[in-house]
């Protein structure tokens, strides 16, 4: 059984979705978080994250932490999902790129474009639109990231488009990804569950 320590509404909701994706038994652990962009919310002691943020799982006995760790952990743990190319394929060095790159520009690119930081910084107007290119280079090449496979990757670029649209500016190809995402049956359910309290799922 997989236990998961989430707060809705917050990065863990994506994690509800890779579960409802892997199709194996989890149970989820309801725990509050401080919040930082509206400054609500208080760490909850009874949460195993190093830092008392989301999301954090447990998985016999291994705890992990940090969304591109879960990701990457339970993807292998679960090989039969088939969310992640297995190692030693050649597939498998473009997804953990993506992965990294998520990580690495990704998400550094959507806060500034959500915080208003681009203005004063022609490096991060620069990072901005390298970002903007690779997803568009990589959509109009395939309907995700991997081109046909939908993968992990998705699961945490998708996720934070979805949450950071407004960072980023009109596109069509944007928008057709981010709905793919979204309607998945995976995804559906695990936003059907993202509030839920004490919950066992197969």
């Amino acid at each position: 059984m997989i236990t998961l320590y989430h707060a809705p509404q917050s990065r863990s909701s994506r994690i509800v979705w890779l579960l409802e994706e892997l199709g194996v038994p989890y149970t989820i652990a309801p725990v509050s978080i401080f919040r930082p962009m509206t400054g609500e919310g208080v760490p909850d002691a009874a949460n195993p994250h190093p830092d008392k943020r989301v999301p954090a799982v447990l998985h016999e006995g291994a705890l992990i932490a940090e969304s591109q760790a879960i990701v990457l952990y339970l993807a292998e743990a679960f090989p039969e999902a088939g969310l992640a190319p297995a190692v030693g394929t050649p597939e498998r060095g473009a997804y953990l790129t993506w992965l990294a790159w998520y990580v690495a520009e990704f998400e550094p690119a959507l806060f500034a474009g959500l915080t208003g930081e681009l203005a004063g910084s022609p490096q991060k107007r620069r990072n901005h639109a390298a970002v903007i290119h690779r997803l568009e280079a990589a959509l109009a090449r395939g309907p995700y990231v991997m081109g046909e496979r939908f993968s992990g990757a998705d699961i945490l670029i998708g996720s934070a488009l979805g949450f950071g649209r407004a960072a980023f500016p009109p596109c069509a190809a944007f928008d057709a990804y981010l709905e793919r995402c979204r309607t998945r049956p995976a995804a559906l359910r695990g936003a059907a569950k993202d509030g839920a309290s004490g919950l066992q799922a197969a």
